[in-house]
């Protein structure tokens, strides 16, 4: 484990020093859009969905700087959906990585142009000229991450999710939102770091594919159990806001037991996806326990 959190660290620097090179610095105008953009991506976060683009680069034999832009890519989106989940009209939580939130810190129409901002810059920097040698492979990964981005991905899970709220939704429709919500967008982590690789085999991208999935969908199993376990300021945002809302999610629906035990066989499941691979799936695995076992 050591190995792993020593490795961790390494790609949440690489990550941290990209996306301090690749968003606008704060002193050039429109300086408040752009310290806003920088406040609320930079310095805080696990970085889960980066370390997933580059665990799931290594097994494809993926350049660790081609993977650096594509990883960026999706934590701006993944930014910019925390900045607008954040905002009155949504989930309105004043908390955001232990801060205040960028609506609390900026106003809201600030918060609504950076999360417009973080998107479009995602998008510019996969389509930059020379990410990819094949224009069609970059024109694929421009495709991946929008649709996990719209109305068919992050979008549209966070839609049924406004309107979930007080329903009694069963497992089955809860997985369906949060395959969309949560899911979208670290199936695209890791279909994306796979792309950077030169040539991949169908068969591999599958095999990632179905991992990035069930993992998804542990994510936030462990989500929801940590919003009734843990306290604020261990989460870094308000504890217990979801049952607050009345928000349906996997420990309401199937009990704070049986959603541990749930957890546990995505984890499985996952791990038995890229295992085949040997060494080359090792930190994608490794990613997998560091999932499981997070405190926040």
């Amino acid at each position: 484990m050591n190995d792993f959190q020593n490795w961790a660290g390494r790609i949440q620097q690489r990550t941290e020093s990209a996306l301090n090179h690749f968003l606008p610095p704060g002193d050039i105008a429109p300086e408040k859009l752009h310290a806003a953009m920088r406040y609320s991506v930079m310095g805080g976060g696990k970085r889960v969905r980066a370390l997933l683009a580059h665990a799931a680069a290594e097994l494809c034999d993926a350049e660790a700087e081609k993977t650096d832009a594509a990883a960026c890519a999706v934590e701006l989106i993944h930014a910019y959906s925390l900045v607008h989940d954040d905002m009155p009209c949504m989930d309105d939580d004043d908390l955001r990585r232990g801060k205040p939130s960028c609506h609390k810190q900026y106003d809201d129409a600030t918060a609504l142009l950076v999360g417009d901002a973080l998107q479009s810059l995602a998008f510019q920097l996969l389509s930059q000229p020379g990410l990819h040698e094949d224009a069609a492979s970059q024109l694929h990964m421009v495709h991946v991450l929008a649709v996990a981005s719209g109305s068919r991905g992050m979008a549209g899970g966070q839609a049924i999710d406004l309107a979930s709220v007080g329903q009694a939704l069963n497992q089955s429709e809860l997985e369906y939102m949060h395959i969309h919500k949560t899911g979208a967008l670290i199936r695209a982590a890791a279909l994306l770091g796979a792309h950077c690789a030169d040539k991949v085999s169908t068969e591999t991208l599958k095999a990632i594919d179905h991992y990035a999935q069930s993992m998804g969908l542990a994510f936030q199993v462990i989500d929801d159990i940590l919003d009734t376990e843990a306290d604020t300021a261990t989460l870094g945002k308000t504890a217990g806001k979801d049952a607050e809302s009345n928000k349906p999610t996997y420990v309401t629906i199937l009990g704070l037991s049986r959603a541990k035990a749930l957890a546990q066989e995505l984890h499985e499941h996952a791990i038995s996806q890229v295992s085949p691979y040997g060494e080359k799936a090792g930190r994608l695995i490794q990613l997998a326990d560091f999932i499981m076992h997070r405190n926040h």
